[in-house]
Formats: C-alpha cells, sequence, structure tokens
C-alpha cells in the first residue's frame, strides 16, 4: 500500500502535467459560462417580478402568467444544462484516463 508521501508525490506529477493543466482549462471553458448562465437566468425572474410586474403578470396561456411560465422554464434550463454536463463529462473522462495512461507508462522520478 502506498504511503502518504507516495501519493503526494504521485498527485504532484499528476497536477504538475501539461495535460491535467488543459484539461482543467477545457472543464473551466463549459463550468464557468454555464454557472454564470444559469445564476443570472435563476435571478432574472424575482428582479423582473419586482422591476416589472405588469409584464410578468401577463396572461400567456389561460391563467397562466408570464412569471409562471418563466418559472417553470428554469426546470427546463437546469435539465438542460445538466444534460450538456453529461455530454461534456464523457470528454472530460476520456481526457482524464488518457492523463492516467500517459503518467503510469512514464517512470517516476527517483
Amino acid at each position: 500500500m502506498p504511503s502518504d508521501s507516495d501519493s503526494h508525490n504521485e498527485w504532484d506529477r499528476v497536477a504538475s502535467s501539461a495535460q491535467f493543466r488543459d484539461l482543467m482549462a477545457i472543464k473551466k471553458v463549459f463550468i464557468v459560462p454555464a454557472f454564470l448562465f444559469f445564476l443570472l437566468y435563476y435571478f432574472l425572474l424575482p428582479v423582473l417580478v419586482g422591476y416589472a410586474p405588469k409584464l410578468m403578470s401577463t396572461r400567456v396561456i389561460g391563467t397562466m402568467t408570464l412569471a409562471y411560465v418563466f418559472a417553470l422554464s428554469q426546470f427546463v434550463v437546469g435539465w438542460l444544462i445538466a444534460w450538456l454536463y453529461l455530454k461534456a463529462a464523457a470528454r472530460f473522462d476520456s481526457l482524464a484516463e488518457d492523463i492516467l495512461e500517459d503518467l503510469n507508462r512514464q517512470e517516476p522520478p527517483a
């Protein structure tokens, strides 16, 4: 069983590799914009209800107002972002496996 220092050295090898830094950069390119979009979309509802109540009380279908449609659309957007992340995560996993294979082929420094 590897000691803590061996695990720490192994992690340092992984974290210092260019492939790992590339993987983190690729993940950031997806995660940060998706998070910011959802955060803005989520807080847009209370802002619009507070500052544009007449617009948000506009009836869309029967007694259903624009505020309700917007609120329900947040579920759709949340699931859409989750689905997009699942697709992107498959690519992230593939890149992570490539990193591990490359590092396992290399001899650890003595």
